[in-house]
């Protein structure tokens, strides 16, 4: 045991030595750089994942030949019936309502508490634009089984929309928002004919090139886009015409001077916390309507086995391409949002680490899974900021966790459900219903 877990923590320390086991350090007053290795976290990673494998060992020694299989079936049914019992109870509508309405009341009432910063309403605020871009992927990903890897571009394409309209035409930021969603579903219909025939490992290829080729458009027209310098000053949104600065521009008013109020940094950071997570709910709720309509029902046979879905009659064209269009449509509202919170945008926020970073997202919370997708898209943006101080291991820890996730539970933290339909025949003494049968829908 003790051999293999040396094997082990060898090679995975090995493995990460390339990341973290060297760092490059300019002196002060020098133009070059000088390489020192980090010994001393190489020494903990090795130790750490050796006790990890030991103990890993040892629990299963301990499961295998102490305890009787007799009594390990019967705890794991007992935990799994007090799970699904759990689970039922909150998976009731009338169950569910409650709790909905009362996180929303509490999400509301977040940014009025005494003890809460504006960084961390900073923080929800990236976190709920996330939410809408993974929401949005689930649709291609989760929903119509198309793999994007070039997800990334209708995130450009709506953060570019908003800011091009702005400095050339002067658009206001509920003037662009919708535009910025027309605009990208426009690029996600356009990239879905190309693909019509695609599928795996060919589609993902396309879809990733094509995230790649608005980056660099974007980063060298720079008589249009301004390059990698990027856009700059692009303002916040309004509130019915009302301005969250200090001073207001000309022909305008200010919301404190409208209320009569004392001017504070506040306001404007609420007033996004709100906005965005207003956005969230609202994708939310459409895309869970979206789920279970007929064209969600056509989305989820195609995922399954597009050549049985064709053969049932299923326009797979307009299935695709409706899946494309809107994707890439909630990913152009996301980049509305992301131009109008930062104030400046560049090429290099749209890299393809944040395409993976979205599927990342899809995967892990459930792949079709509505409420899935939210929990991870807030756990992956608020939990690195609640470790600050494990930064530079921070990816490290999330591929560990992604691994750990598809070995335990391949299916997602909130797995989606999925209707099955079963048929009963009547009862045999009710002659008024004689060679009928009822049909009952379950969902699991």
């Amino acid at each position: 045991m003790f051999l293999l877990a040396l094997r082990d923590a060898c090679w995975l320390t090995l493995l990460a030595f390339p990341l973290i086991g060297f760092d490059l350090v300019q002196k002060y007053g020098e133009t070059g750089k000088e390489i020192i290795f980090e010994w001393q976290a190489i020494g903990t990673i090795f130790i750490g994942i050796l006790l990890i494998r030991l103990a890993a060992g040892f629990f299963k020694r301990y499961r295998i030949y102490r305890c009787p299989e007799g009594r390990l079936q019967e705890a794991k049914l007992g935990i799994s019936n007090i799970v699904s019992k759990v689970y039922r109870l909150f998976d009731h509508r009338l169950h569910q309502r409650p709790a909905l309405v009362t996180l929303f009341a509490l999400a509301v009432a977040l940014p009025f508490l005494p003890r809460v910063s504006n960084a961390a309403l900073d923080v929800l605020t990236l976190a709920f634009i996330y939410v809408v871009l993974g929401l949005g992927l689930n649709i291609v990903v989760g929903l119509a089984g198309l793999l994007d890897l070039g997800y990334v571009g209708f995130y450009a394409v709506g953060a570019y929309g908003y800011g091009l309209l702005y400095q050339y035409w002067g658009w206001s930021f509920w003037q662009a928002l919708p535009a910025c969603g027309m605009i990208a579903a426009l690029f996600g219909v356009v990239l879905g004919f190309p693909v019509l025939r695609l599928r795996g490992d060919y589609l993902a290829i396309v879809t990733l090139g094509f995230g790649e080729i608005i980056r660099i458009i974007l980063n060298n027209w720079d008589s249009f886009t301004n390059g990698p310098n990027g856009i700059s000053s692009i303002p916040r949104p309004t509130l019915m015409g009302l301005e969250f600065s200090r001073q207001a521009k000309e022909g305008a008013t200010t919301f404190h001077d409208f209320l009569n109020i004392e001017y504070s940094s506040n306001h404007k950071q609420i007033f996004m916390y709100l906005l965005l997570l207003s956005m969230a709910v609202f994708t939310m709720f459409v895309v869970e309507r979206l789920q279970h309509s007929r064209l969600g029902r056509a989305w989820i046979a195609m995922r399954e086995d597009e050549t049985a879905c064709a053969a049932m009659g299923i326009n797979t064209t307009l299935a695709k391409l409706s899946a494309f269009g809107l994707g890439a449509c909630w990913a152009g509202f996301a980049g509305g949002f992301f131009a109008a919170r930062q104030g400046f945008i560049n090429p290099e926020s749209f890299t393809f680490i944040e395409s993976a970073t979205i599927l990342a997202i899809v995967v892990l919370g459930g792949m079709g899974s509505t409420v899935g997708v939210t929990i991870a898209a807030l756990a992956v943006v608020i939990i690195p900021e609640l470790a600050r101080g494990f930064s530079q291991y921070r990816m490290i820890i999330f591929a560990v966790a992604l691994v750990a996730l598809m070995l335990f539970k391949p299916e997602g933290l909130l797995p989606a459900k999925r209707r099955m339909y079963e048929l009963h025949p009547d009862d045999p003494n009710d002659l008024n219903h004689e060679n009928q049968s009822v049909l009952e829908v379950t969902r699991q």
